[in-house]
């Protein structure tokens, strides 16, 4: 159990954009999407990300080192331990926005990975014990106040990111907004509503 108050425990800017084949292959993988969230809480070494993933350090080594050459690890410290250096690894950005996919000769294809499935999977459990918390609500707006609305969103989410780390269980939160073909009501008739 940790009782980190800074959280990570390292400096990282606040954004970085991954847009290449490279890097949207590298953060399409479970794992290594979960060694992302897990160095956002504080750096680690690769045995330490290997025991909270219980799985062997030479595939996790490798999974760390796609992401250091995909730009989205790197190392924030190192350690000497018995004549070898120990890296801990840390995010290159607190948030990893996926941007636009630009290949020669290609026109630009906006790519979106889905952390509402990831989130919907992930929430069965807690589901079936009667432990989640969920909402959904639908509003007619303009796209503009969409993307500002969005932006405050963004805002909470850092701030869940940076709570300190202590208790014995972790919560997701999951937070989405996109267009639906969700029915409206027809503009209100002024006379009739004054009758």
């Amino acid at each position: 159990m940790s009782s980190n108050t800074n959280v990570p425990d390292y400096d990282l800017p606040d954004t970085v954009e991954v847009a290449t084949p490279t890097q949207l292959r590298a953060i399409a993988d479970p794992l290594r999407t979960t060694i992302l969230d897990l160095v956002l809480e504080r750096a680690a070494t690769v045995a330490e990300l290997a025991a909270a993933v219980d799985r062997p350090k030479s595939t996790v080594a490798h999974h760390v080192n796609v992401l250091v050459q995909a730009g989205m690890l790197r190392v924030v410290r190192t350690r000497r331990v018995r004549a070898i250096d120990e890296r801990y690894y840390g995010r290159t950005g607190r948030t990893i926005y996926v941007g636009v996919v630009r290949r020669p000769g290609d026109t630009e294809t906006p790519v979106c990975i889905n952390g509402l499935s990831v989130a919907a999977a992930e929430s069965v459990p807690a589901h079936e014990a009667d432990k989640l918390y969920t909402t959904i609500r639908h509003a007619r707006i303009p796209a503009p106040l969409a993307a500002q609305f969005w932006q405050r969103v963004e805002t909470l989410i850092r701030e869940f990111t940076q709570l300190p780390r202590s208790g014995d269980t972790v919560f997701g939160f999951a937070a989405g907004l996109y267009p639906t073909d969700h029915p409206t009501l027809p503009e209100a008739n002024h006379e009739s509503a004054e009758r």
